[in-house]
């Protein structure tokens, strides 16, 4: 018996289109049940977080990837590897500090918004996909990055771009194993 080759990306189109749509119902969801954007903003980052320490373990043994070494290392797998394998998208990366510890995400397309059109006039701070935010940074602490995610532009709020800011909240520690 033989599959057409075009079936597996059709029942993952099919998959993520129901994630998007399932997604959109909750956003809807928490507008009802809180009268504060930032009410629903901090729910989903905290959904997200949720989310993020338990995807690490998957996302770890699904890319096999190896430890990276720096900030930018990190920021470039979340990028090149993690989004793409779970969103379907590859946002740029931009270093924004002479540190090293500041990067930006800046996606093109945002699969969270494909039927979204804009946001209603009374939830203008309303960061629809507050998610990404707590799922990013869940999932760099469980590999004890402490990080802060925010959303830097957003498109559903008139920005030419999405971009999603991670800033690593630590100095990189060289810590020696005792044998």
């Amino acid at each position: 018996m033989s599959r057409s080759p075009g079936r597996r990306q059709e029942i993952h189109k099919i998959s993520r289109e129901l994630f998007v749509l399932t997604y959109g119902a909750l956003v809807a969801q928490l507008c009802k049940d809180y009268e504060k954007d930032e009410d629903v903003n901090a729910y989903l980052d905290r959904m997200g977080y949720s989310i993020g320490i338990r995807l690490i373990d998957d996302f770890l043994a699904r890319s096999a990837v190896k430890k990276c070494r720096s900030y930018s290392e990190t920021t470039d797998m979340i990028a090149q590897v993690a989004f793409k394998m779970y969103l379907g998208v590859t946002p740029s990366v931009s270093c924004s500090s002479a540190m090293g510890n500041e990067f930006s995400l800046i996606l093109d397309k945002n699969p969270l918004v494909d039927f979204v059109e804009e946001l209603p006039a009374e939830r203008a701070s309303l960061c629809y996909c507050n998610l990404l935010c707590g799922v990013i940074r869940g999932a760099l602490e469980m590999v004890h990055l402490a990080a802060e995610v925010t959303f830097l532009q957003d498109r559903l709020k008139g920005d030419a771009v999405t971009e999603i800011g991670i800033t690593f909240l630590r100095k990189p520690e060289d810590r020696k194993h005792k044998r």
